[in-house]
């Protein structure tokens, strides 16, 4: 009796002990995760965001979260990540969402929409309007997961070699043009197409292409088209330019609870940061361009472009609607959410900048 009372006391403190043992261990565990982005080595701004997401959640973890980046210049499949994350090669990505609309149509409404959110806008939209479940119904059928990564704010309209006066101009134009937008030039006899950022510059001084969208002065003067085109348009197609960070969902299941929420963290406070810096250094880069590169001419596309865009775009948003019920449901929420959001934008910033023009004049 009692070496039977001695042996179960013997059992119950081993599985205590067990029991105090095993979260110890979990938690002392280091896991190791690959990201692959679409942008070269060094690129800034884009490649700062997954730099900074990743100290972030090295950081917050205790070590116990660490992810290493491969650039494009090492992985060589800029316009690969959707299927390099997919299969498990990478665990993440970082990339913008519309690249895939050649895979998975679907994809390309949560990067930007023409005329569409501004930056605050779709990010209520995404956090707090029903934005971010969407984007998981468009992703989960891939086993992928998709996060907000980075926004650029409004972008630029591009560089051109020649002035746009009138649609006609559009036709047969030759331009480096992603997304939704590229669509909408096609509609209008453009003929667009998609570079990755390393040709850029080559493409448009060999006349490659005939004009480019990059981003704006936070990323465009460093390329230095202004050397090669010198007109540069307001923007229209790329309100709110959110990038990416995709996640295996096979790898995310892996990972404990606490560094689930920390990852999320990381990158939701990188996005925001790369939001910052992109805004910065538009200001700053303006201020530059404005005084060392005086040769540039800053146009805004003439009305009658502008409105044939508008009407290009909505007759081609209600052919995505029709043909595809997910799209419908997707477009629905963001038309509802800009009508909503877009009055209060009106009466707070719009009308505050307005009354500073009024009381300057």
């Amino acid at each position: 009796m009692k070496n039977l009372k001695y042996k179960t006391l013997i059992a119950t403190t081993a599985v205590l002990a067990s029991a105090f043992t095993m979260p110890s261990f979990a938690a002392d565990r280091v896991y190791k995760l690959k990201l692959a982005e679409t942008w070269s080595a060094n690129f800034p701004i884009f490649g700062d965001a997954p730099r900074n997401m990743a100290r972030i959640a090295e950081e917050m973890s205790g070590g116990r979260l660490k992810i290493t980046i491969d650039s494009s210049n090492k992985h060589k499949a800029a316009f690969g990540i959707f299927d390099m994350v997919r299969s498990g090669q990478y665990d993440m990505g970082h990339s913008a969402s519309y690249y895939w609309k050649g895979k998975v149509p679907n994809t390309l409404y949560f990067t930007t929409m023409p005329f569409g959110m501004i930056t605050p806008e779709q990010y209520g939209w995404f956090y707090y309007g029903g934005g971010m479940s969407l984007m998981q119904d468009v992703y989960k059928p891939f086993g992928l997961l998709s996060f907000p990564g980075g926004n650029t704010g409004n972008q630029m309209g591009g560089w051109f070699q020649k002035e746009i006066n009138s649609v006609e101009d559009l036709k047969g134009l030759k331009m480096r043009i992603p997304g939704f937008a590229g669509e909408v030039m096609a509609k209008l006899g453009a003929k667009p197409t998609n570079i990755a950022s390393g040709e850029l510059y080559t493409a448009l001084e060999r006349r490659t292409i005939d004009a480019l969208e990059w981003v704006g002065p936070s990323l465009d003067l460093r390329m230095g088209f202004h050397k090669i085109a010198p007109y540069y348009y307001t923007g229209w197609h790329e309100p709110s330019t959110e990038l990416q960070f995709l996640v295996n969902q096979r790898t995310w299941k892996k990972l404990p609870d606490d560094l689930r929420e920390i990852l999320r963290t990381a990158m939701k406070v990188s996005a925001y940061d790369m939001y910052i810096q992109s805004y910065h250094e538009s200001g700053e880069n303006w201020a530059t361009m404005k005084t060392e590169y005086p040769n540039v001419e800053v146009k805004t596309f003439p009305k009658d472009v502008l409105n044939a865009m508008r009407k290009a775009n909505q007759e081609l948003l209600d052919e995505k609607a029709a043909a595809d019920p997910l799209a419908k449901e997707i477009l629905e929420s963001q038309a509802a959410y800009l009508k909503k959001a877009r009055v209060w934008t009106n009466i707070s910033d719009r009308a505050y900048l307005d009354g500073l023009d009024d009381t300057a004049n």
